[in-house]
């Protein structure tokens, strides 16, 4: 074998080692006491930041997983546009952070069971929700639509929405605030985070969540070589239905949502 070829593979060895870390197995995580949960902490009310500190219903999740397995949790922060990527770095063991299940994100990782079932639509300022009766109203010229990127509400606008302005929020957290100020018309989001903030803003409403533009599921990212651990989270999942967890915890952080 000669030097050149030797030194050509060791090179693309060492690419690959640094491109992609190999994810942990089930039993590295027990064994290391900790389970890493990534979280953007941007999207309520599945996880937000109160004050320095994580909540939200998939952060409750997350600390009865961790309970349940005996390990301490640990929150590792994401971001949407870095979700994939964080992911495949092993710089976390499962994504919690009502993340769409999608074929796109399924090719490179896997998920979960379903946890919520929901849909793309729009949350407005009340003083605008007659103006704004369908899909066709909000992509004409002149109304501005909010939106953060890397995930599938930008993914959906791009596809969608070919005359009204995008602006895009580097913290989804930012655009329901500017839709009540009326610095954007229109947030295009998942319909339980519309329909949480127009429970809880007077200012703000969200007309069409009952006929909301697509179907999908929320669920729970891990590695794509994870196959024990996400059987471990979907039994986890099944034992907090039975015990009537998963209700309550729906009760608690999603029933102005539902």
């Amino acid at each position: 074998m000669s030097k050149t070829y030797c030194a050509l593979l060791v090179c693309c060895m060492l690419f690959l080692t640094v491109s992609e870390s190999r994810a942990r197995g089930f039993d590295e995580i027990v064994a290391s006491g900790t389970l890493k949960v990534g979280t953007t902490g941007d999207y309520k009310p599945f996880s937000f930041d109160n004050n320095g500190t994580y909540e939200g219903f998939d952060i409750a999740v997350a600390r009865s997983f961790a309970d349940r397995l005996g390990l301490k949790l640990e929150l590792v922060k994401t971001t949407w546009k870095t979700l994939m990527a964080d992911l495949k770095a092993d710089r976390y063991d499962i994504g919690m952070s009502g993340i769409t299940r999608t074929i796109a994100r399924q090719k490179e990782a896997r998920f979960s069971q379903g946890y919520v079932m929901f849909g793309k639509t729009i949350l407005v300022n009340k003083d605008n929700a007659a103006r704004f009766g369908s899909l066709a109203d909000v992509d004409q010229k002149g109304v501005k639509i909010g939106v953060n990127p890397g995930g599938t509400n930008e993914k959906f606008v791009k596809a969608n929405i070919k005359n009204a302005e995008v602006v895009v929020f580097e913290s989804n957290l930012a655009i329901p605030p500017a839709v009540a100020d009326k610095k954007v018309d229109v947030m295009i989001t998942d319909s339980v985070e519309a329909l949480y903030y127009a429970a809880t803003d007077a200012k703000l409403a969200a007309p069409l969540a009952d006929e909301p533009f697509t179907r999908a599921e929320l669920g729970y990212l891990m590695p794509a070589s994870a196959e024990r651990l996400q059987d471990t989270v979907d039994f986890m999942m099944d034992q907090m239905i039975l015990k009537g967890e998963m209700a309550e915890l729906k009760t608690q952080y999603l029933h102005m949502a539902e």
